[in-house]
């Protein structure tokens, strides 16, 4: 039995701050990368990996199918995340294993496409809170392609179990192969990812170890779309074809096949995980810098810049000596209510909702809207903001795909996490304009950004009178 969290209490900020913040990278361009490297042609080195819980518990799935991790002896330092050298796992996998998905949406949703082709059956579980995730479109997205799909308890959550349809012991084929009609074209398969745009990244990261490749069509609306792009762009990065949409185009991704190359990779910084310091200088005044800001990135966290200007800040690019970039937000003393649709930025939500209701506190009002597809997430997302804000004081209501929150004093209140990294950051970045805010549990940020905690610290230790 795990310990109970220890609560915390959040420091409120003492003085303008003056910052520079190293971040570990993106969980979700880790997660893209490690599926490719472990469903590759040859081994694969990752540098900048991050030390966070989904990671960890995505190269042990990885590994349980088949694929080798190794550390290296120049390993990086603690603050550069890990040098991981990958080699490919057996396809199709052997199978007959169980595979803890935790609370990581990429473990539940990515590791069950590569199961489906295992010639014995995968059993998938993870936490409470995971069990209420969805997962049936992706599921029944596997069954359509021939894998064989058996839930242990509520159909269309975990736990599953899930195999090729013919495993060792009915003579599974000898290679990757679901059994799909047609003998030429690429199979064809529907996906609803309308509450999660990782069901229809799943299917493109398993298209280049099918035979033919995939073809997958989008029904209804695909939410988080910069975090499917992202998924194209890591595949056609390690040689994959992928014919994407066109502008105005059916929402058709066609996969050839063809296993992904080797060789090297780094990870950029997490960007959304930038968020949470790059709103304090609003909060605090002052300035934070985010060093290894990508010229070019796939990463929702780039919106940032235009997000966090929109709310008062001073946003500017700052170019070093080596050529790499750092984006430097200073506060101006004001934080401004927002109008924004966050369709595709779901997850930089929370930090938003914790700078609408501090600029509630000075009188602003906020609206956010697009995210409905929040309530499927670690936890539901809307109802805990919604509950959190009223136990500030607050004043929010909940609307069908967002939250709008209006002006009112807030007040210090022990917040609950739920478990959700997001929501622990939300807590922070309030905690620095209001005096007495607790957490519950701010240990469960270590899901993808370990030693957040010291990391705040060493931020507000840059103000006149800060400890770190």
């Amino acid at each position: 039995m795990q310990p109970a969290p220890q609560p915390w209490s959040a420091p409120r900020a003492t003085g303008p701050l003056d910052a520079v913040v190293a971040l570990p990278g993106s969980k979700s361009l880790t997660a893209r990368a490690l599926v490719l490297a472990a469903t590759a042609q040859a081994p694969t080195i990752l540098s900048g990996v991050p030390r966070s819980r989904d990671t960890t518990l995505l190269l042990e799935a990885l590994s349980r199918l088949g694929a080798t991790v190794e550390e290296p002896g120049d390993a990086q330092p603690q603050g550069q995340g890990r040098r991981l050298r990958i080699i490919p796992a057996p396809l199709p996998p052997a199978g007959g294993v169980s595979i803890d998905c935790g609370l990581a949406g990429t473990v539940m949703r990515f590791i069950p496409a590569l199961a489906g082709l295992a010639r014995r059956p995968v059993v998938l579980d993870g936490d409470e809170a995971a069990r209420r995730r969805p997962m049936r479109p992706l599921l029944e997205s596997l069954s359509t392609l021939g894998a064989r799909v058996r839930y242990l308890a509520e159909p269309g959550f975990l736990p599953i179990e899930i195999c090729a349809a013919h495993d060792a012991a009915e003579g599974a084929a000898p290679g990757p192969a679901l059994p799909v009609a047609g003998a030429c074209a690429p199979p064809r398969v529907q996906v609803d990812a309308s509450s999660s745009s990782q069901f229809l990244s799943a299917l493109l990261l398993l298209g280049p170890v099918l035979p033919r490749g995939l073809e997958v069509r989008a029904t209804g609306r695909v939410v988080s779309l910069p975090h499917v792009e992202m998924t194209v762009a890591a595949l056609r990065k390690r040689g994959v074809v992928v014919d994407a949409p066109a502008a105005g185009g059916p929402p058709l991704w066609r996969v050839r096949p063809g296993r992904p190359s080797g060789g090297r990779a780094v990870i950029e910084p997490d960007l959304s995980n930038a968020g949470p310091f790059l709103a304090a200088a609003l909060v605090a005044g002052g300035t934070v810098r985010v060093r290894h800001w990508p010229a070019s990135t796939t990463q929702a966290g780039d919106a940032w810049r235009g997000l966090l200007a929109r709310m008062g800040g001073r946003v500017a690019l700052e170019r070093a000596q080596d050529g790499s970039q750092t984006l430097a937000v200073t506060g101006t003393g004001r934080i401004e209510g927002i109008e924004a649709d966050l369709s595709d930025l779901g997850e930089l939500a929370p930090t938003l909702a914790a700078l609408a209701a501090v600029a509630g506190h000075q009188g602003r009002s906020s609206r956010l809207w697009g995210i409905g597809h929040l309530r499927g997430h670690e936890t539901d997302r809307l109802a805990a903001l919604s509950a959190e804000i009223r136990r500030l004081g607050g004043q929010v209501e909940e609307l069908g795909d967002g939250l709008a929150i209006s002006p009112a004093p807030l007040h210090g209140a022990r917040l609950h996490a739920y478990a959700d990294h997001r929501l622990a950051t939300f807590g922070a970045v309030v905690g620095l304009a209001v005096d007495g805010v607790g957490l519950d549990d701010v240990a469960c940020t270590s899901k993808t950004m370990p030693g957040f905690t010291g990391l705040w610290l060493q931020m507000l230790a840059s103000a006149p009178g800060g400890r770190g």
